[in-house]
């Protein structure tokens, strides 16, 4: 194991597959000679040449469209969107082709491309660079959309996505990128799909997220153990597609309450669809009804105080707990 930056974990996985691949390749906007906004691509240039490090125009529907055709004809190409948010531009691309030629094709035709990137405010970019996109991916059949909330995850669930035969949303937090933790060092350590698991046991409140924001639900958890002597059991989804609710089952079968934590807009989000189903599927189970904590339903402000009032903050998360909790 060693100590890894979430964004050196992404890093190290795209070096170790390429080094383990010659079809994988990497394409994106300044990711070349820049080496990328983030500093992901560092020094990939000069490693790998500029046939598998591919700098490409200001023009990410070509990218995608491209990296389809690949796909198709046997290479691994890497998408990097400079945010996810330009990723709408490439909508067409992703939703209409990547994620359905399978099925056209009546399963003949793999379409393994990951098109990954970061998302979600915490780095004061303003309402166009700022938002996130689970439920916009996760709508959608014949893709897979992944959101790690840790650098092990990121890099195991990354070098997964490459190896697959899938196209791969994979939704890195930007404000996650300087985050540290232990990384296992193994080249072919990789975190499946589809398996969501309990990072912090705990018998009061079962919470239930992903990303940043169990990141976040950690340290409210942590918090609430501290200051007011309920104990969360949280949950990391990890996959938004597949989506593996399982363990938030069993997890709410034995604490009987329930809060949902998404950074997106409350309307029509991630955290709607997980709570329906937790209602839908264990019911009889619950003592509350499922909570949701959110980001404001505006478009995020550029303004740092601003900012930090329209994203989720520790004391929402524990207000939810106490609520379902009827201690508030």
């Amino acid at each position: 194991m060693s100590e890894k930056s979430y964004r050196d974990a992404i890093r190290d996985a795209m070096i170790e597959e390429m080094d383990r691949d010659a079809n994988v390749l990497i394409m994106g906007e300044d990711i070349g000679v820049y080496e990328g906004t983030f500093r992901i691509t560092a020094g990939m240039l000069k490693k790998y040449g500029p046939k598998r490090v591919i700098d490409t125009p200001i023009a990410e529907a070509g990218m995608a469209g491209t990296a389809v055709g690949m796909a198709m004809l046997g290479l691994r190409p890497i998408v990097e969107m400079m945010t996810m948010n330009f990723a709408i531009v490439a909508a067409d691309q992703i939703l209409n082709h990547a994620a359905k030629i399978r099925y056209f094709s009546g399963g003949q035709v793999d379409v393994p491309v990951v098109i990954r990137g970061p998302q979600g405010a915490g780095v004061q970019l303003s309402a166009q660079h700022s938002q996130t996109f689970e439920s916009f991916y996760g709508h959608f059949p014949g893709l897979k959309v992944v959101a790690p909330a840790t650098p092990a995850d990121a890099k195991g669930m990354l070098k997964t996505a490459i190896r697959g035969r899938d196209p791969v949303i994979f939704l890195e937090s930007a404000a996650l990128y300087g985050m540290k933790g232990e990384v296992p060092d193994d080249a072919d350590f990789t975190v499946p799909f589809g398996e969501s698991r309990v990072v912090r046991e705990g018998g009061d409140v079962t919470v239930v997220s992903y990303s940043r924001m169990m990141q976040l639900s950690l340290s409210a958890a942590q918090r609430l153990s501290k200051d007011e002597n309920i104990e969360c059991e949280v949950v990391d989804l990890r996959t938004l597609r597949p989506l593996d609710l399982e363990p938030a089952y069993t997890s709410v079968t034995k604490t009987h309450r329930c809060v949902v934590v998404q950074e997106q807009w409350k309307p029509f989000g991630a955290a709607a669809e997980i709570a329906a189903s937790i209602t839908e599927n264990v019911f009889d189970e619950l003592d509350a009804p499922v909570e949701r904590v959110t980001g404001e339903d505006v478009p995020m402000p550029y303004a740092r105080n601003l900012e930090l009032l329209a994203t989720p903050h520790e004391e929402q998360v524990m207000n939810a707990v106490k609520r379902v909790m009827y201690r508030e």
